[in-house]
């Protein structure tokens, strides 16, 4: 059977954006953004980080960079019992071809065939027009803008194209948001 999930960007909604971060010592969790995440995944949904990490195609920094702030990400996560079933990256440039750079909803459908993630039930959470777009290409339930990181000036600039996106001011307020979906009939 095909089970529900919340796909995450990462910089600006999980953690601090940091403008090209580099370093696992950098990585700042939001307020609340643990534990909302094991509420997810004790509500049953699978959870995937889909992030774009141009810095890489860009040559700031590399691939192996971006894997070891990832893996510090994940132990800090796991202390609380929240983990990521997978963390797909885009690191092509914008300008590059890339198979999975959002709003591209490759990744999303990567993951329903090798994790059985019903999309149709799923989830996306991010703050920039393109996270919604990965989302709505994909078919998900819902988008999910977050106020954090570029969010808030996101909210302002794209108004006419949010459509049906849910508004929240940060993941914890997405989270309690999809676990009160879930709870619908």
């Amino acid at each position: 059977m095909l089970e529900p999930a919340v796909f995450l960007d990462r910089d600006g909604t999980l953690i601090e954006d940091r403008h090209y971060l580099r370093a696992p010592e950098q990585v700042v969790l939001f307020p609340g953004a643990a534990e909302a995440l094991r509420k997810l995944r004790d509500a049953g949904l699978k959870l995937f980080i889909v992030s774009n990490q141009s810095g890489v195609g860009r040559g700031y920094f590399t691939l192996r960079e971006v894997e070891s702030v990832n893996q510090h990400l994940e132990e800090l996560l796991q202390n609380v019992g929240a983990r990521f079933e997978k963390i797909y990256i885009a690191p092509e440039a914008p300008e590059q071809p890339s198979r999975g750079r959002k709003p591209s909803p490759q990744f999303l459908f990567d993951a329903r065939d090798e994790f059985g993630v019903d999309l149709a039930r799923s989830y996306m959470i991010g703050d920039k027009l393109i996270d919604l777009q990965c989302g709505w290409n994909a078919g998900v339930k819902r988008s999910i803008l977050v106020r954090t990181g570029y969010g808030q000036a996101q909210e302002r600039q794209s108004a006419a194209q949010l459509g049906s996106a849910i508004v929240v001011d940060t993941l914890v307020a997405g989270a309690e948001w999809i676990l009160g979906d879930l709870k619908k009939p």
